[in-house]
């Protein structure tokens, strides 16, 4: 796997008025690196802003500020004369396989329209046999080129809705929660086949999810996100091992290991009080209200995005040497639950 960056979101924001002088800080200055060929996991619970983060990488929301740069370029500044040609590198799964596939279309010609828009195989037998092509790579048949969305199962339409990501051959590809609608017995059917795909044809994922285990079993490296903001980001193994942020700690100490001495000794972290308003955000900290170790300084000062080890990046005020002597590792072994 290669490590030059694909894609770089630099201070990213994405905010949406909501009446009487209110502003929905959905996004609020997240910054990351998609390396070519991997897979890179966007997590958070519902409402942290990483669906909103996922379109507005796709300039299916224009952003509030920030930059984009995809192969070096703003995609929010690409003109309309180079938009088409550009954004065939670039494609998304949606989370709805029942609301992202138009229902009066069939199969054949939901995955033919992106080609026609982008003017690829004008042949008609060309173009045909590449949508049958397309069918068979996510465990299709012919035969379904010609049914409605409807007379499909959750995950064969997912599948649908894959097929047409890929009839632009994109380098790129955002998965929005591609299998958080579907039965937990067809999640791993599509999971496998998303990795299959991406090892045969060198694809780059973004994977916004909120089950942290098959984020886990996917993604080569995390960013945890609350509230608008990425409060830690790190390589996947790392992440579960040993997560530093207080709020990383909570969302894992929630995922079950299936061992029950082990789970026995486990302890919840559990998170007081109700998630903020992204409409009127906490000062300093956003996660402080919620936060068993707040102190002062954190209603006071936004914490810095701080590299507390190699490769390990974590905004939180525990780690900043500036106001706490206490190490990550002291840290850690106050706050994390037995494993």
């Amino acid at each position: 796997m290669s490590y030059r960056p694909i894609l770089e979101v630099k201070n990213l924001k994405k905010h949406f008025g909501v009446g009487r002088g209110q502003t929905l800080k959905a996004v609020d200055g997240i910054s990351f690196d998609v390396h070519r060929g991997e897979t890179f996991g966007l997590v958070g619970e519902s409402g942290c802003g990483k669906s909103t983060a996922g379109r507005t990488l796709l300039t299916l929301y224009e952003k509030t500020d920030g930059e984009v740069l995809y192969d070096g370029k703003d995609v929010h500044e690409i003109s309309d004369k180079n938009r088409l040609h550009y954004f065939r590198k670039m494609q998304m799964i949606f989370q709805d396989p029942y609301a992202s596939l138009n229902p009066r279309s069939t199969v054949k010609e939901i995955i033919a329209e992106p080609m026609e828009v982008h003017g690829l195989y004008k042949n008609k037998k060309e173009r045909q046999d590449r949508i049958y092509e397309l069918l068979e790579e996510v465990g299709l048949n012919r035969d379904h080129a010609t049914r409605y969305p409807h007379e499909f199962s959750g995950g064969q339409r997912q599948r649908i809705g894959i097929a047409r990501a890929l009839a632009l051959e994109p380098e790129f590809i955002i998965c929005d929660e591609p299998i958080s609608a579907l039965d937990v017995s067809v999640q791993a059917q599509i999971i496998n086949l998303l990795e299959r795909l991406q090892e045969e044809k060198g694809l780059t994922f973004l994977f916004i999810a909120h089950d942290l285990s098959m984020v886990r079993h996917i993604s080569d490296r995390i960013a945890v996100m609350y509230l608008g903001h990425i409060v830690e980001l790190t390589d996947s193994e790392r992440l579960y091992e040993k997560p530093l942020h207080p709020y990383t700690q909570a969302l894992l100490s929630a995922v079950p290991i299936p061992d029950p001495k082990v789970e026995e000794q486990r302890s919840r972290v559990i998170l007081k009080g109700e998630l903020p308003s992204p409409i009127d955000p906490p000062s300093g900290c956003v996660f402080r209200t919620r936060c068993p170790f707040a102190r002062d300084i954190c209603a006071e000062q936004t914490p810095k995005w701080l590299e507390a080890e190699e490769g390990r990046y974590v905004a939180c005020h525990l780690y900043d040497p500036q106001f706490f002597d206490m190490t990550p590792e002291e840290l850690n072994q106050t706050i994390v639950p037995k494993s």
